[in-house]
């Protein structure tokens, strides 16, 4: 049994870190009080700004810098596509619900558009990022096995993002006036808060973090671009409330559906599942999400404003 999580676990990882940061970016935007559920959406457009980055500029520079060049050009993209969500929900007051939606159904659709209209394929493959060893780290017991052995760079990358992300949360003042609009709105519009620019800033972080998590997906873990990132921008927003809007233990519930979508990816390669119908295996993260989501719900404490309707100031 633990040959098979020593196996499995670099995999688990890889997947958790694009499930992770995009979750973190939705950790933003809800805070602010604005629903997101366009992060599927937002992480197709990352991931396919990162497929095309390392296609056409991996040959000229390599993959590996191609590769951190898409991913930064990726969190641009996810940001300026975030743009239409937040002037829906905040300057039209559209139900955000409907917004996100369409942020998902507009995005799948347009990238199979572009790419084959100027790549010439719907499915664009990339070799870039490689994993490496961490020096010294990796001979710690246990630890140094499961999660320092065989990583990308970008797992270190997300990490960081993670602890910003929890200090600007929780110990600076922007954090304060985020969780504010995110709670009680009109208290903070009365303490001369801009809510307004407040959920403007929360929605374009989500957008630039779950457009860094499409690109992450592609330049490792995938290593393609289809038009899909196969459901990991819904399990990202999964793992935001079942870790109950805080980010380390947003952090927790993302590496179990990490490992939950790395028993229905490379299962079936491992002797231990063998026995297991294929079909259960690639249902498993699925479920598992629904049951954690039906068993946690009650406890479950979204902000308290959030998708609630406010009425702006104009700025």
């Amino acid at each position: 049994m633990w040959n098979t999580i020593e196996q499995m676990a670099p995999y688990a990882v890889g997947y958790t870190v694009p499930i992770l940061i995009t979750a973190l970016g939705g950790l933003f935007s809800e805070r602010s009080g604005i629903i997101n559920i366009g992060l599927e959406g937002l992480m197709v457009i990352g991931s396919f700004v990162g497929g095309v980055s390392v296609y056409y500029f991996g040959p000229l520079m390599g993959n590996a810098r191609a590769a951190w060049l898409g991913i930064l050009l990726a969190m641009l993209a996810g940001t300026l596509f975030s743009v239409l969500h937040a002037f829906a929900s905040i300057n039209l007051n559209a139900d955000q619900t409907i917004s996100g939606t369409a942020i998902n159904l507009m995005a799948g659709a347009l990238v199979l558009y572009i790419s084959r209209r100027f790549v010439g394929t719907g499915n664009i493959v990339v070799n870039s990022m490689t994993r490496v060893d961490i020096p010294v780290l990796k001979d710690i017991p246990v630890i140094g096995k499961l999660f320092l052995t065989d990583t990308y760079p970008t797992t270190w990358f997300v990490l960081a993002i993670l602890i910003v992300s929890w200090f600007v949360i929780e110990r600076t003042p922007f954090g304060l006036r985020l969780r504010s609009c995110g709670e009680f709105p009109e208290a903070a519009d009365a303490a001369g808060i801009s809510v307004a620019r407040i959920r403007y800033a929360g929605v374009l972080l989500s957008g630039a973090c779950a457009g860094l998590g499409g690109a992450i997906y592609t330049v490792t873990t995938a290593g393609q671009c289809n038009g899909s990132v196969d459901g990991l921008g819904f399990l990202a927003l999964a793992g935001l409330i079942f870790g109950q809007w805080k980010p380390f233990r947003i952090l927790a519930a993302t590496l179990f559906f990490g490992f939950a979508v790395t028993m229905a990816q490379i299962s079936m390669l491992l002797p231990s599942f063998a026995s297991v119908p294929p079909l259960a295996l690639k249902v498993f993260p699925y479920v598992v999400t629904m049951l954690a989501l039906v068993v946690f719900s009650k406890s479950s404490q979204a902000p308290r404003a959030e998708g609630k309707f406010f009425e702006y100031k104009k700025t």
